[in-house]
């Protein structure tokens, strides 16, 4: 874990988010990009200049990096002039990609955003756009929920499905953890109906040790009609401070769509932060 890439939009939100990128920088010893996206005006409220004025692109990026100085300013004071935090503005029509285009200048291990977003980056609320960054982003994203702030993270919770491509996520996730000396709960949520087994959680554990050294891990298997409503009783009876899940592509239509109707509505949970892998990041960082 090199990067962490954060975004803002300046919004009440988003301070939060900030002071968590910055604390969880600090633990990780990583180095963090601020950005900011923005869009040239319209002209007479029809559509964006196809050719800016002569200075309108200088004087743009000159008021958009001050404006973002002044909001690092005011809430971390003058901590982000640390020699490991870079702050960066782009200008792209689509938030989104202005963000993967930043994450992917920097080769970023991490997106971090804030769960919602105020009227100047529209794009990042939860809902869809917010399931478009966490299934299409170059790397894992951690959405931190309103009104969350940073506390020292101790246990993280993975909800797993005894997988191989879960291991190759809590491989990815072991970076994070292992510089925290946080516990990995590896957690398996299923009805009775559709349990696998204790086979093939046994496979598992044996599968994963075998590629993952990192001693921290708990296993637990619950057993549940609600599976929404058991993970969320689990998060509070361990006091987890992250929950990590992994949205998945290519298992047919019926589980495509449960992982991201679990997703979304660990969105709209909002009270712990949430840290997203697609199976694309395992393409883009490992393969």
């Amino acid at each position: 874990m090199k990067t962490i890439v954060y975004a803002t939009d300046y919004s009440k939100n988003s301070v939060e988010a900030l002071k968590y990128a910055y604390y969880l920088n600090t633990q990780l010893g990583t180095h963090l990009v601020i950005m900011h996206v923005f869009d040239y005006p319209t002209v007479l409220g029809t559509k964006a200049l196809s050719e800016p004025f002569p200075n309108l692109e200088k004087d743009n990026f000159k008021m958009h990096r001050g404006k973002l100085e002044e909001f690092c300013t005011e809430h971390l004071g003058n901590d982000w002039k640390e020699s490991n935090i870079h702050l960066e503005i782009k200008e792209n029509k689509s938030v989104i990609k202005g963000i993967f285009s930043s994450a992917a200048e920097w080769h970023a291990d991490l997106i971090l955003i804030g769960m919602k977003g105020g009227s100047g980056i529209r794009e990042i609320i939860v809902g869809s756009t917010t399931k478009q960054l966490i299934e299409k982003a170059p790397c894992p994203v951690l959405a931190i929920p309103t009104k969350v702030g940073y506390r020292q993270i101790k246990t993280i919770v993975y909800a797993t499905d005894f997988e191989e491509e879960d291991i190759r996520t809590i491989k990815q996730l072991v970076e994070i953890a292992e510089p925290l000396q946080a516990k990995i709960h590896i957690t398996h949520i299923s009805t009775q109906d559709e349990y696998k087994g204790d086979m093939q959680m046994e496979w598992f554990k044996d599968a994963l040790k075998e590629k993952v050294s990192y001693k921290n891990m708990i296993f637990k298997l619950v057993l549940s009609d609600d599976i929404f409503n058991a993970l969320r009783i689990y998060l509070g009876d361990v006091g987890a401070d992250m929950v990590v899940m992994l949205e998945r592509e290519k298992k047919g239509f019926t589980k495509k769509w449960f992982h991201k109707d679990i997703v979304k509505k660990m969105e709209s949970y909002g009270k712990i932060p949430l840290l997203s892998f697609n199976e694309f990041n395992h393409q883009t960082l490992y393969y």
